[in-house]
C-alpha cells in the first residue's frame, strides 16, 4: 500500500535537509514570520529562544558558522503524530564529523514541532546539551 506522506512529515523532512546542509536560510524559510523556536536545555552557541523567522535565521547562521560539527546523518528513533493535527514529536540522533579533528559525534534529541498552514509556528528543541557542546568542539565550555 502506498501511503501519502503527511504534511507534518514533509516539513520534518525539509527541516532535516536544512540541518544536514547546515543551511540557516533553508531552515528559517520553514518558519512562519512570527514563529517561536525554543531550546529548553540551552548550551553555548544558541539562544534559549528565537522570536520570529529572522531570529532563527541569525541564530543558526551564527551557531553553524562557528561550529566545526558537520552533520552527516539523522537517525530517526521514533516519530509520533499526536492527536493534535498540528503537532509532531520526533526522537532522533544527529551524527557527523568534527571538521577540525575528524572525530565522530552523536547528538540525541527530541523535537516537538507545531506546523500550521505548512509553516513551523513553534519548536521546542530538546538536545543533549553536553553532547552538542562536545560536537561543536567547545569542550572548554564544560
Amino acid at each position: 500500500m502506498n501511503r501519502r506522506q503527511s504534511p507534518l512529515r514533509g516539513v520534518l523532512d525539509r527541516y532535516r535537509r536544512a540541518l544536514l546542509a547546515s543551511s540557516a536560510d533553508d531552515l528559517a524559510d520553514l518558519y512562519a514570520p512570527d514563529a517561536v523556536h525554543e531550546v529548553p536545555f540551552p548550551f553555548p552557541g544558541l539562544p534559549e529562544r528565537c522570536d520570529g523567522r529572522e531570529e532563527v535565521r541569525a541564530a543558526y547562521r551564527a551557531a553553524w558558522g562557528a561550529s566545526p560539527a558537520r552533520p552527516e546523518r539523522v537517525i530517526e528513533v521514533a516519530v509520533y503524530e499526536t492527536t493534535d493535527p498540528e503537532v509532531i514529536v520526533v526522537e532522533q540522533i544527529v551524527t557527523g564529523t568534527l571538521a577540525t579533528t575528524g572525530d565522530p559525534f552523536r547528538v540525541p534529541g527530541l523535537l516537538v514541532m507545531r506546523v500550521r498552514d505548512g509553516a513551523i509556528v513553534h519548536v521546542r528543541d530538546y538536545m543533549d546539551g553536553l553532547a552538542a557542546v562536545r560536537a561543536a568542539g567547545w569542550n572548554s565550555a564544560l
